[in-house]
């Protein structure tokens, strides 16, 4: 994932609109909307800011960005994160299965659910062993 998607992801998932962020980032709306377009590249005092207003660390917004390695269970999608912190569930499941799940979207859609993702989880289990 380029970080103009994972950008537009994480308004996206948690229901935000440009002007939001925009005001807890100090930035403007036309330099966020050209961020999330792939229009121009943020600084790293614009991604601490952007970091800031998603209360995340930087190293979690960068989360699955093709450049950057792995991060913490805060910046996995809605639903995986979940699945992750279950006792039962998310025991069985590796670090290494987490990354993998954490790249998968079908048409620019993630699943939402824990049950969702550990669906997929296991199908995938089955047929890649």
């Amino acid at each position: 994932m380029q970080l103009h998607e994972r950008l537009r992801e994480l308004r996206t998932e948690r229901g935000l609109r440009l002007k939001d962020i925009c005001e807890d980032a100090s930035l403007s709306v036309p330099y966020l909307s050209d961020l999330e377009r792939g229009r121009t590249n943020p600084s790293l005092d614009t991604l601490k800011s952007l970091a800031t207003a998603y209360k995340i660390s930087v190293h979690d917004l960068l989360e699955g960005v093709e450049f950057y390695g792995a991060g913490t269970a805060g910046a996995l999608p809605a639903g995986l994160a979940d699945l992750v912190a279950d006792p039962a569930l998310g025991a069985q499941i590796t670090p290494e299965w987490v990354q993998t799940l954490s790249r998968i979207e079908l048409r620019g859609k993630r699943p939402k659910s824990k049950q969702d993702w550990f669906e997929i989880y296991l199908h995938l289990k089955r047929i890649l062993g």
